[in-house]
């Protein structure tokens, strides 16, 4: 209908220049991209036909829209427990338990409410004038199912503290907006939100502010708790892959939770996220929400240093034989107990164990075991087991490690390149934008649309679509089977050809191993040792690289972690060191004397 009595109306809009009308109840022309009236509006023949009443709910129907352009009143803190809420989501269809957002992730997120004073407290930070109570029945599910609770008066219960409603509570619920009016409408120019400013300006000491990459800290805390079957790495990497919301989460707001100026701030992101800066945020939510002792991990789970070896060890095209080096390693040193791998934020030192970057660095120290990886003689044990599987083709084959080079490197260098291709076409610019003030609303859309159609225009010249393909999530990187025959599948090869026989059991040809470092950092160093390249061999270079591109880390990171794991291993050998003779030495040397 609107299009049939709008279609002589031609003329551009003013904010966004599109030709799109449609008609009020009051009978104006409105722009329906950007709602924008006019004062023009559509002549009325016959004026009798429009009864009193109908006039009153046009006039209703008004002051909705009108307040729905205005949008809702909502805090910071909403913002982040919506992006949480679709995190969480996300996860769910990953197939992680629906316990981890229905209960794990919802008591941290509420218990971090309460520590930061927001919410579920007596005088909440940003509600201070008023002493709204909410009954308990409010704060289980409700406040989580389907849509985050806002903490606006309308629609929505207030986040607060448990307890009896008043009339008095209820009186000042009803004007706590107009009597903080004065502020919200100088803040207003410069956020969408009514605490933007004053949360972007917020230092207080003790208190962990809550940022966009801190929801990511939650959500491994919440699986970590639950011991899902998903690393930090794989929660970083399914980020990336857009599985979980987390760059431009903001574009997944409810359309009345308008964004603005220091909101871009808050919630806009420009960067992937770091491993090890996602690491030390969630020990630091951790800590600040006095969490207790974590579930136990024990070999059963799957973050389990045995059962994450098996994965990568898989993942990287290894020998099957290889996992029972690494259960050894595992034993000798000590890392599989319990108490090693259980996150306990309560403890002196508060630090929970890299999973997935431990059990890479065990695999590591287990291939310089068999192999030294000095440049030498890996390949000269490669040498052996090629001329063995010329001279018995029908038998199990020897892993040859020259062979595995090859084919690895060839595969990590075709990964590599579609990862920087895609990381850069990615678009960093979001589909909803956002403004630094209500003015400059109708400017920023019209270069939106702007930007839209010279995207669509080029993608048609050069025959291409602008974004990358999402693939569906997987555990794995790699995918290794005896069916292809591109690339060799290495898991049932045999260790025979490095390992040799010494009465009952089997020891390694190699009877060498040089340790990664030998000299530690001190104890007030933020790293356990430094790592150049120019003072390692190739081998173990190539090593650390291809599993550093599969966790998405640094490389001196996981040279520190294989550091740490020989120190366990060969504590023999970093005690010899000299030590100063004590003072009771040195006085018993003088009374001889």
């Amino acid at each position: 209908m609107d299009l049939e009595e709008t279609k002589e109306f031609k003329e551009r809009c003013t904010q966004c220049a599109s030709v799109s009308w449609g008609l009020t109840d009051e009978g104006k022309y409105y722009c329906t991209s950007c709602h924008n009236v006019t004062e023009r509006s559509k002549e009325v023949i016959n004026t009798e036909a429009i009864p009193n009443t109908q006039l009153k709910s046009i006039n209703r129907g008004l002051k909705r829209k009108r307040k729905l352009e205005k949008g809702w009143d909502w805090y910071v803190c909403e913002g982040f427990q919506h992006i949480l809420y679709q995190q969480a989501e996300a996860l769910k269809t990953l197939g992680v338990s629906p316990e981890l957002k229905d209960e794990v992730l919802h008591n941290f997120w509420k218990r971090y409410l309460q520590k930061s004073k927001q919410a579920y407290c007596k005088d909440p930070v940003y509600t201070s004038r008023r002493k709204a109570t909410v009954s308990e029945d409010n704060l289980s599910q409700s406040d989580w199912e389907s849509e985050p609770q806002l903490l606006s008066d309308f629609s929505y219960p207030p986040l607060v503290e448990s307890g009896a409603e008043s009339q008095s509570d209820i009186h000042t619920q009803k004007s706590f907006l107009f009597s903080k009016a004065s502020q919200s409408e100088t803040l207003s120019i410069c956020s969408g939100s009514l605490d933007g400013v004053e949360y972007s300006l917020r230092k207080e000491k003790g208190i962990v502010k809550m940022t966009v990459p801190r929801t990511l800290a939650f959500c491994y805390l919440s699986l970590l708790w639950q011991r899902e079957t998903i690393t930090l790495s794989d929660l970083l990497r399914f980020v990336e892959e857009d599985h979980i919301p987390y760059l431009n989460a903001f574009q997944r707001f409810p359309e009345e939770m308008k964004l603005y100026g220091r909101d871009k701030g808050i919630f806009a992101i420009e960067s992937w996220p770091n491993y090890m800066d996602i690491y030390k945020k969630t020990i630091e939510i951790a800590t600040f929400l006095d969490l207790p002792r974590f579930p136990d991990i024990t070999e059963d789970c799957f973050l389990h240093p045995n059962i994450l070896c098996m994965k990568y060890l898989m993942e990287v095209n290894l020998p099957d034989e290889m996992h029972n080096l690494t259960c050894q390693v595992v034993k000798m040193t000590g890392i599989g107990e319990v108490d090693f791998l259980t996150f306990d934020p309560i403890a002196k030192m508060a630090k929970t164990v890299k999973y997935d970057v431990q059990a890479v660095a065990i695999i590591v120290v287990v291939l310089k075991l068999l192999f030294l990886l000095d440049d030498n003689l890996e390949w000269s044990l490669s040498n052996i087991a090629e001329k063995y599987n010329k001279k018995n083709k029908e038998d199990k084959p020897w892993f040859d490690f020259r062979k595995w080079y090859h084919v690895m490197k060839k595969s990590i260098d075709e990964k590599k390149q579609k990862w920087e291709e895609a990381r850069a076409k990615y678009f960093w610019k979001s589909e909803k934008p956002v403004y630094h003030s209500s003015i400059d609303r109708s400017v920023v859309y019209k270069r939106r649309e702007m930007v839209v159609n010279l995207q669509k225009q080029f993608s048609t010249l050069v025959d291409s679509a602008p974004t990358v393909e999402k693939k569906s999530p997987s555990s794995f990187q790699f995918n290794w089977t005896e069916e292809d025959t591109d690339r060799i599948c290495f898991h049932g090869h045999s260790l025979q050809g490095v390992l040799q026989k010494k009465g009952q059991s089997l020891t390694t040809r190699n009877a060498l191993y040089w340790l990664s470092t030998q000299k530690f950092c001190k104890s007030y160093c933020k790293h356990v040792t430094t790592y150049e390249e120019s003072n390692f061999s190739l081998s173990y270079q190539f090593i650390l690289n291809l599993f550093s591109f599969l966790l998405r880390i640094k490389t001196s990171f996981l040279h520190e972690e294989v550091s740490l794991i020989e120190k366990r291993l060969f504590k023999a050998k970093y005690k010899k060191k000299k030590v100063k003779p004590s003072r009771s030495r040195k006085v018993r040397k003088y009374c001889e004397k």
